[in-house]
């Protein structure tokens, strides 16, 4: 770990990381186990990929943890992935505390138990003073699903007349967005081998570096994120110039 840290430059560490946190339930499989043991599993990766994003200096991590289309898996295993949320808070948050974090929730939250969304204030309420880095937890969240609220929003404020027409343009377009300032993602890394999008920050990614691998979301450690991002940097990116 300490030589590919080494070989890491501090100074061109991408701003904003995203991740398709994938293949817990294979991950379970593999192992035969249930697919909530793969779940419960993939805490380990969050806790691992926290702690090196921090020791690198991310601005900011966007981790997709529930998907709009996630509802359609086994009543069990949803209702077991809505009890993460208080394990995640439950063995991480001292450490969050530790390693200046910041929480903010994306999503269509108000559709969650009234027992979450009190656990998704009560998380952002305890890191909002935080300063290091800012985490996105992406729970219900579909990119389709936000762009849509987006317009809508943007729609309602033109006609309550608190917004002309010709200040829409791309940036204010994404700053309306759930990641508002931080629109653009700079690293998109997708675990478990599989080589799709879906449905996630769909318009945040447009010029994101991309990067897939067929570890599964549980065996993802700290190791793996600095390869990551050191892959990342021997990339020529040119966001559109040469």
């Amino acid at each position: 770990m300490e030589e590919i840290l080494e070989k890491i430059d501090r100074s061109r560490i991408p701003k904003h990381v995203a991740i398709i946190m994938d293949g817990n339930g294979r991950w379970a499989k593999n192992l035969l186990l249930p697919r909530t043991a793969g779940h419960k599993k993939g805490v380990d990766a969050v806790e691992e990929v926290l702690e090196a994003a921090s020791i690198l200096g991310v601005e900011a991590l966007t981790l997709y943890a529930f998907s709009t289309e996630n509802w359609k898996r086994p009543t069990e295993e949803v209702s077991y992935i809505f009890k993460l949320p208080k394990l995640f808070y439950t063995r991480l948050i001292d450490k969050l505390m530790l390693w200046n974090i910041k929480i903010k929730w994306i999503g269509e939250i108000t559709k969650l138990p009234n027992t979450m969304q009190k656990l998704i204030a009560d998380f952002e309420s305890k890191t909002e003073k935080n300063t290091g880095l800012l985490l996105y937890l992406a729970f219900n969240y579909g990119a389709r699903s936000e762009i849509t609220a987006t317009v809508k929003k943007i729609s309602q404020a033109v006609l309550d007349g608190e917004l002309a027409i010709s200040e829409i343009d791309e940036a204010f377009f994404g700053t309306q967005l759930y990641t508002g300032e931080n629109v653009n993602v700079d690293f998109l890394i997708r675990t478990s081998g599989e080589l799709r999008m879906s449905n996630f920050l769909l318009w945040q990614i447009a010029y994101s570096e991309l990067y897939f691998t067929d570890k599964l979301w549980p065996d993802f450690s700290k190791n793996d994120f600095y390869h990551a991002i050191f892959d990342y940097q021997q990339r020529n990116i040119r966001k559109g110039g040469l």
